[in-house]
């Protein structure tokens, strides 16, 4: 079988390809067109990209054998996430790259609006000298309104700071904890508007912030306002903007961001008192690089079935702490065992873990419980990212549960459900000493290591009939790595789990069957 093949699409560092090709088959495709870059996905396994390339649902559906899509940025409106997510396909960006470099550009679209500096380069070139016409304003003392107080938000705030600017901030996200450790206050939307001498904007573009700095936001400012989008075209309307310039409401604006790019028209770029750069916030050599490198990581971390765990559509709900990482694996596994032993999935699957991780959120747990027991059942790929949309269509619901009580283990992970009537249950945990452990089937207590390849036989609990599965199986010649019996007081009935190199054949289990005593035989694949 060949490398796994990464088609990237956009330029990123050189580093990051020849990181990515010391494992895999990278297929450099920047200068294709689209008709051409949708025929190099069909076998690729993942698809990098910057802010050009869309990434739209007929692409993501041209490419079946997708894992993977990185996004070397921040942003990923230009990405399909339902589509991808739908797909169990990851999206990946790289969430820290560009903050220093766009907080930085911020930076310098604000001084450069202020003070009137691109104006009066034009100015000097075309042979005239304005000073006195090109009067500009100071940062000292104004109130700076910053839309979004994330990562980059923050980081403008502490650099605003520094010229002695009062720092206002609207973000429904965040606390007033957070707020005050970077001397900020926050506000009311209207009260920002109405307050702020400049205004900048760190936010996404999503449903709720398209369009949200429009006409009728305009008019709730103070005269004279100076606007900065260097976040996302489409937050502010560009029509509504040059209007409020022109009439001098607005007393100027720089803008690094427009609703459709790239773009060389727009009612802005007619105004001498609005500065405009062509996306150009994360266009540092550090920010490439570093962007570059982190996308590279993730999706090689995610070609190698490992959990990235800041997957823009991996929605654990919760921090995943190191602890908890290997449990995650456990549970995937003891979901799968369940639906083979169930030969179904309940309507409700109750996730319970017991010991020591039960004050961290059971929902990473959950996710993973559904992985596997959905992988059972279902024909295309299942991941932690479609494992929600796969539950909703099977009709299957989660619940979570904890419990400090893990009746003589550190952690026990516990699953339950009805399926056709009858109650179902596995548990297991994890040693750092022994890996991953079936502790109980149904009710029956045994301590069986979860390898790749398990055999689970119910067989009656009388002399003999446990022998002959075991010497069945060895001259069936799999490997048998580890044998365990687990009995269940007061009905004669045996759960025999062996450990194999390999999962038996449709023929072989067909023959264990017609063995005396034999009830059931589920041969689980845990890879």
């Amino acid at each position: 079988m060949g490398r796994p093949k990464v088609v990237i699409a956009e330029v990123i560092a050189d580093s990051a390809i020849d990181a990515l090709a010391a494992s895999y088959e990278v297929d450099v495709a920047i200068d294709a067109d689209r008709d051409e870059l949708i025929a190099r996905l069909g076998d690729a396994a993942a698809l990098v990209v910057r802010s050009a390339t869309q990434v739209d649902a007929d692409m993501i559906a041209a490419a079946p054998k997708l894992e993977v899509i990185g996004r070397a940025g921040i942003g990923v409106d230009n990405i399909d996430v339902d589509a991808a997510t739908n797909r169990g396909i990851l999206v990946v960006n790289a969430p820290e790259a560009n903050t220093i470099s766009a907080a930085e550009h911020t930076m310098a679209l604000l001084l450069a609006q202020a003070r009137r500096i691109p104006e009066a380069d034009a100015s000097l070139r075309a042979g005239r000298w304005d000073r006195s016409r090109l009067q500009g304003v100071e940062l000292h003392g104004k109130t700076l309104g910053i839309l979004g107080l994330g990562r980059i938000g923050a980081m403008v705030a502490e650099r605003a700071a520094a010229f002695g600017m009062r720092i206002i901030a609207h973000d429904p996200y965040v606390s007033d904890e957070h707020a005050s450790r970077f001397g900020v206050e926050l506000t009311t939307l209207d009260e920002l508007l109405a307050e702020a001498d400049f205004l900048t904007i760190h936010m996404p573009r999503t449903a709720e912030t398209e369009g949200l700095i429009d006409a009728a936001a305009f008019k709730k400012m103070k005269d004279g306002v100076r606007i900065i989008n260097a976040a996302r075209g489409g937050i502010v309307d560009e029509d509504a903007l040059a209007a409020a310039v022109a009439e001098g409401t607005v007393a100027g604006a720089a803008v690094d961001v427009y609703a459709v790019e790239p773009t060389t028209e727009s009612p802005l770029f007619e105004l001498s008192a609005v500065v405009v750069t062509p996306h150009l916030g994360a266009s540092t050599r550090e920010a490439q690089d570093k962007a570059g490198a982190s996308v590279a990581e993730s999706v090689a971390a995610a070609l190698r079935g490992e959990l990235v765990l800041n997957a823009v559509n991996l929605d654990f709900g919760a921090t995943v702490s190191e602890d908890m990482v290997p449990f995650l694996n456990l549970t995937e596994r003891l979901g799968a065992i369940f639906v083979h032993e169930a030969q179904g999935l309940p309507p409700t699957l109750t996730v319970r873990c017991e010991g020591r991780l039960h004050e961290l959120s059971v929902r990473p747990l959950a996710l993973a419980a559904l992985k596997g027991a959905l992988r059972v059942v279902s024909e295309g790929p299942v991941s932690y990212v479609n494992a929600p949309v796969l539950a909703r269509h099977h009709g299957v619901t989660v619940t979570e549960a904890s419990s400090p009580n893990a009746e003589g283990y550190q952690n026990v992970i516990r699953l339950t459900g009805s399926v056709d009537g009858v109650q179902r249950s596995v548990a297991g945990t994890w040693m750092e000493t022994r890996g991953p452990l079936l502790l109980e089937v149904d009710g029956c207590k045994l301590e069986a290591p979860l390898t790749e390849h398990l055999l689970l036989t119910r067989v009656a609990d009388v002399p003999g009939a446990i022998e002959e599965v075991v010497a069945y199986v060895g001259e069936a010649e799999p490997n048998v790595l580890d044998v365990t019996v687990g009995r269940h007081p007061g009905d004669g009935v045996a759960i025999v789990v062996m450990a194999l190199d390999r999962g038996l054949t449709t023929d072989e289990i067909d023959a264990l069957l017609a063995g005396d005593g034999v009830q059931s035989v589920r041969s689980v694949a845990l890879d």
